[in-house]
């Protein structure tokens, strides 16, 4: 996509982090944003930011875990906008605990949010775009947590490494039948996000406070990890310049952190070499994560 001047920007998770600076940025470059995200007071927040900008933006409250809403959401978008050129599902959670910690709900609340939340968007959009006839571009967000993983948080992992093969499946599917939308997939490594805040907009049907889980040390230990993690990442000032300038290069994947690409290399020559996880692996992740948010920039 290089013209965004009047396109339509439908986007998730829009009141915070990416989706915020991403949103932004379209309405600085003359898109019409519609904005959709569960925290109201913070997407009202960032709503009355962008009209100074540009009359053209709509928000919409939703919980993009259910179908229901993400398709009224949609619908509010076509009422108001009559077409979407860019769908960005940014929507996500970050659950860190091992898997014999984990509770299923929480399972099933970042496999909703991270995963088929992009479902249930795209389901909607690619028809709406086909109908167009116009071209049309999807991102979906994942994470460097989709092609390289370290231990402790494998739900986080499983949702991210399934939204890459997702969306490299639907960009096959589309060249195949000649569709013309092209889909790209953000893989950002740590950046300073609002990520480790989203207990706080954890929706009721996965909330249970009497489960002991939620005081136990592993829970505390996996909270303080996450918020570690985010809070020493790269800044996000240059996000959205990094993800416009892939859609203008048409770029599949977008990476944020380009000197961790040695590590994506050696993991794949551990696949095909037959080699499993190893730990030492982790430690030279973790170090040239380190360099990286510092070179990065």
């Amino acid at each position: 996509m290089k013209d965004f001047k009047d396109k339509v920007m439908f986007i998730t998770g829009a009141a915070h982090g990416f989706g915020e600076v991403l949103a932004k940025e379209g309405a600085r470059r003359g898109m019409k944003i519609a904005m959709a995200d569960i925290d109201e007071p913070a997407l009202t927040k960032v709503y009355q930011d962008i009209q100074t900008v540009t009359p053209d933006v709509l928000m919409v409250v939703t919980d993009v875990t259910k179908e229901n809403e993400v398709d009224a959401a949609i619908a509010q978008t076509m009422t108001k906008f009559g077409r979407i050129d860019l769908l960005i599902n940014d929507a996500g959670v970050a659950v860190p605990g091992m898997v014999w910690d984990l509770p299923s709900r929480d399972w099933e609340w970042i496999i909703h949010t991270n995963l088929m939340s992009q479902v249930y968007t795209m389901q909607k959009v690619i028809p709406i775009m086909r109908q167009q006839q116009t071209h049309g571009a999807i991102i979906n967000v994942s994470s460097y947590a989709g092609l390289v993983s370290t231990p402790l948080m494998p739900a986080y992992y499983a949702t991210k490494f399934a939204s890459v093969g997702m969306t490299e499946g639907i960009a096959y599917d589309l060249q195949q039948h000649q569709i013309d939308i092209e889909m790209h997939v953000f893989c950002p490594a740590f950046v300073q996000t609002d990520l480790y805040h989203c207990e706080q907009h954890r929706p009721a049907q996965y909330t249970d406070a009497t489960d002991p889980y939620y005081q136990s040390q592993a829970y505390r230990d996996g909270q303080k990890f996450a918020k570690h993690d985010i809070t020493t990442g790269m800044p996000i000032d240059n996000i959205a310049n990094i993800v416009f300038t892939a859609l203008e290069k048409n770029q599949f994947y977008i990476l944020s952190h380009p000197s961790l690409n040695p590590m994506i290399t050696k993991r794949t020559e551990r696949i095909v070499e037959g080699q499993g996880p190893d730990i030492n692996f982790v430690g030279q992740f973790m170090q040239s994560l380190s360099q990286a948010n510092q070179t990065d920039q």
